[in-house]
Formats: structure tokens, C-alpha cells, sequence
């Protein structure tokens, strides 16, 4: 097994719990030397495929208590965060392509990841309006006009699906999911056990 292990990174830029996990998931990652596989996910498929339910149709109950959890890890993580944004839900299909684009170019989707999170849930900007993702490439110094050709391609398309698949595959119920050799984490309050993980270079643990 090499030295410096991968964290996959199962993401939408829908995901409040994402947003949350972002900034800590890239200190984890330094401190252990461990690298971040960008993998952006359709997340109602996977609600589909391994049992979760769209935020609409969850019983009023979790619907309450998913905004106190909301108000407890943006407090936890220092993050402004709206529980209510102007612009959701939305279609992310394309601002989370063209974190995929980013990627496909050779280019770090780091900042563009971080800067859209905080659009969408501390800013009250679309993601779904081009204007808004190009001038968030822009800011970052990419080729915006390049990368959202790139996002709208067949390429992006199919590694969107492929991801996809490959965080159902993982068990992951929802998002964010982390997964390292084969062991997933699933949840952003999941970071410090991926962090003693890490520090600890065990063996990945299996489901069955």
C-alpha cells in the first residue's frame, strides 16, 4: 500500500452537510500528507439507490431537527451559513460538472468547490445561473467560458454517472462521503474518525 493514501470525495454543492465538512475535510488531508479525489454526485440517484429521502418528503420531525443540527456544526466549524438560502433547491447539475471539468483540465477544484459552497449558503447567489458560476471561475483566474463548455460535455456528463455509481457502490447513504481504501465515512461529523484513520495508516474496516 503506498504512503500517501486518496480520500475520495463524494460531494454536491447542494449539501449543507458538505459545505460544513469542506474547509476541515482539506486540514485533515494536509496534516496526513493524503490526497483529494474531486467526485461530485447526483444526489438524488443516490438517495434512490441506498435509501435516503429527498429533504421535502422527510417526515416534519427530522425536518426540524436536521435545522437545530444545522445551527449546532455551523457554530462547531465557525462557517456562516443561511438554514433557509433565497436559491434553493435548485439544479446543481452544472455547478457540480464543473467542479468535474476543473479536474478533467489538470486544474485544482479546491477554491471554485469553496467559493460556490459559500455562494449558495452564506451569499444567497444561483448556482444554477451561468453568470454566477463563470464569475466564480473567474475570480479563481480558470478560463470560465472553457470550463462551462467542458461542464456541459458528454465527458463530465458520464464521470457525474460514474460517480455516481461508485458512491451507491461504497454504501454511502448520503453526502458528504469520504472514502479511503475502501472505507467509507459518511457525514461531515464522520471527519475526525477519518482523521484518526489516517493518522493511525490502519487497515480499512469492511462492511461484510
Amino acid at each position: 500500500m503506498s504512503n500517501r493514501r486518496t480520500i475520495d470525495y463524494y460531494f454536491s454543492l447542494i449539501s449543507p452537510w458538505s459545505y460544513l465538512g469542506h474547509a476541515a475535510l482539506h486540514e485533515v488531508a494536509r496534516a496526513a500528507g493524503a490526497a483529494i479525489d474531486y467526485r461530485p454526485v447526483r444526489i438524488i440517484d443516490l438517495f434512490a439507490a441506498n435509501g435516503g429521502v429527498p429533504l421535502g418528503q422527510r417526515a416534519p420531525a427530522r425536518q426540524r431537527y436536521r435545522l437545530i443540527e444545522l445551527q449546532r456544526w455551523r457554530a462547531a466549524r465557525g462557517l456562516p451559513l443561511n438554514l433557509s438560502p433565497k436559491h434553493y433547491p435548485l439544479d446543481i447539475a452544472l455547478a457540480d460538472r464543473v467542479a468535474i471539468a476543473l479536474a478533467e483540465r489538470g486544474e485544482d477544484p479546491a477554491g471554485y468547490t469553496a467559493d460556490a459552497y459559500r455562494a449558495l449558503w452564506a451569499e444567497d447567489r444561483d448556482l444554477a445561473d451561468r453568470d454566477v458560476l463563470a464569475a466564480l471561475l473567474a475570480e479563481r483566474d480558470h478560463d470560465a467560458a472553457a470550463v462551462l463548455a467542458a461542464a456541459d460535455g458528454e465527458a463530465a456528463g458520464a464521470c457525474y454517472r460514474r460517480n455516481t455509481e461508485m458512491a451507491i457502490a461504497a454504501d454511502l447513504p448520503g453526502l458528504p462521503g469520504y472514502v479511503v481504501d475502501g472505507e467509507p465515512f459518511w457525514g461531515q461529523d464522520r471527519i475526525e474518525q477519518l482523521q484518526a484513520m489516517l493518522a493511525e495508516g490502519r487497515p480499512p474496516l469492511r462492511g461484510g
